[in-house]
């Protein structure tokens, strides 16, 4: 049998951006390297996969030994399916130059059904085209399909006790949608079989279909003409704008005409970049700071979430609390650090984590975070699985105060923010001489998916220096913290 040309995922890559497929076909080497939460996501969908095989127990495994080699699995799930067998998982055909394979393939009632695992809760426009190739390719491998469905996450299921992967996943057809895109698949795939015989790289210009429906893996390369500040950074602006001023040769804020339709925040970021004036609003700034009460609690949570569930009373991809730094700042200047990272023993590190953040916390002062709608959303969620803590959690709510406030209305701002008010933003344009960049871990995504690892039994690196990599990750944001508001008061 020969290699095939295309495969369901390349076709889907190849339907969002022909360039993109040529690229990955012939120029690898172009791709952006993976960062550890791209890596975190597909790990996570591959062991999602796995799991929904329970619901079909039995099967037979098809995957190729060689992850090159899927003639091979094309044949074995041929030759399985004339044994009689009834469950194949990741069951391969190839047909017209185009290879699809299958998570799950059953026989119920004499009929067979396939099924495709997805680690997301809802069904994409996305997901239906992917089916869709994939009923293409098996039914034309002489396979007669009464059905094809998505299995996806069900976000409401709450795990207690044993996992139930009957409440964890929900089951979906989709056939009707795939009838509705049938006949405009044999077209594309000849299309796109047209596009990888080409000698030459397709032309295409940037557009939305970088970052729709996935982020494009050669957006580095396609991109890199783009400066790094320009109007694509323009804060919430219609990306059909963002392109607008783009086809019409304007990259830098500095070009942006006058009358180009733009909301007050838009103009503000625009003029600003273009004056190179910074704003203080003194009044607001002082009387924010001195509204604030001693001593001075400056906290940051870090939280996980997991697509399948890991311990009682939690739900797929709930936000759960695994970390927190606390700079203490008192009246008379001196300063105090305590911290929490949960241990990885199979444990629910919330219990631990309540009784260490109600200790470390005291009982008056201001608790000082950066974008407080997280943590209060975060200590919320706590009260009702620890009802005990219940007066305590709701004390550190009713303590919060926001240190984003000045930025987020204006009253501090400068250029280098570039109409953006998150910590990473502000504290170097403020303090200049303190940078995340020397650390190991260096934002709160990377933080997250290393410590999902950890919890899932995936992590393969040094144990003992990554908690020390998170211990001090989350520590530099309070520390942030602490040196914003310093600066805050001597305006």
């Amino acid at each position: 049998m020969e290699k095939h040309v295309l495969s369901k995922s390349t076709f889907i890559k190849g339907t969002q951006c022909e360039k993109a497929l040529y690229l990955h076909k012939y120029r690898k080497e172009l791709r952006d390297e993976l960062n550890v939460s791209q890596e975190a996501i597909f790990t996570q969908g591959t062991s999602v996969g796995e799991l929904a095989c329970d619901l079909f127990p039995g099967g037979v495994d098809c995957t190729p030994k060689d992850y090159y080699k899927f003639q091979e699995a094309v044949k074995r799930t041929k030759d399985e399916i004339e044994k009689g067998t009834e469950v194949i998982y990741e069951a391969a055909f190839q047909f017209n130059g185009v290879l699809a394979a299958l998570d799950i393939l059953v026989k119920e009632g004499g009929e067979w059904k396939a099924y495709e695992v997805k680690s997301s809760t809802s069904v994409s426009d996305t997901y239906v085209l992917d089916a869709s190739i994939q009923y293409y390719t098996i039914v034309n491998s002489g396979i007669d399909l009464k059905d094809i469905s998505i299995v996806y996450i069900n976000n409401q299921y709450v795990k207690d006790g044993d996992l139930d992967v009957r409440q964890l996943f929900n089951i979906e057809s989709v056939l009707e949608k795939v009838q509705i895109e049938l006949p405009r698949i044999p077209n594309q795939v000849a299309y796109l079989k047209s596009i990888l015989k080409s000698d030459d790289v397709p032309e295409k210009e940037i557009g939305g279909h970088c970052s729709s429906p996935y982020a494009c893996d050669f957006r580095g390369h396609c991109w890199s003409h783009v400066p790094e500040y320009s109007v694509f950074n323009i804060t919430r602006l219609n990306a059909n704008k963002k392109f607008e001023l783009y086809d019409n040769g304007i990259l830098y804020l500095k070009d942006i005409p006058d009358d180009f339709p733009l909301n007050d925040n838009q103009r503000f970021q625009v003029e600003s970049e273009k004056s190179g004036e910074e704003i203080i609003n003194r009044t607001e700034i002082r009387r924010f700071v001195e509204e604030l009460n001693y001593p001075i609690y400056h906290l940051d949570y870090e939280t996980f979430q997991l697509a399948v569930p890991v311990f009682d009373g939690t739900k797929p991809y709930q936000q759960t609390v695994f970390q927190y730094s606390l700079h203490i700042k008192h009246k008379d200047g001196r300063i105090e650090h305590k911290e929490y990272l949960a241990e990885v023993n199979g444990v629910d590190p919330r219990k631990e984590f309540v009784r260490s953040l109600l200790q470390d916390c005291g009982d008056f002062g201001d608790i000082l975070v950066y974008n407080l709608g997280f943590e209060k959303s975060v200590t919320s969620k706590l009260v009702p699985v620890f009802p005990g803590d219940k007066l305590g959690l709701e004390k550190i709510i009713s303590r919060l105060k926001d240190l984003m406030i000045p930025f987020q209305k204006r009253w501090y701002y400068t250029p280098k923010m570039q109409g953006r008010y998150s910590i990473k933003v502000v504290l170097p344009a403020l303090v200049p001489d303190l940078s995340y960049k020397d650390l190991n871990i260096q934002e709160g995504g990377t933080a997250s998916s290393t410590f999902s690892s950890m919890i899932q039994g995936s992590f393969n690196g040094d144990l003992e220096q990554t908690r020390a990599d998170l211990l001090a990750y989350c520590k530099m944001d309070t520390w942030a913290m602490v040196k914003i508001l310093e600066v805050l008061k001597k305006v």
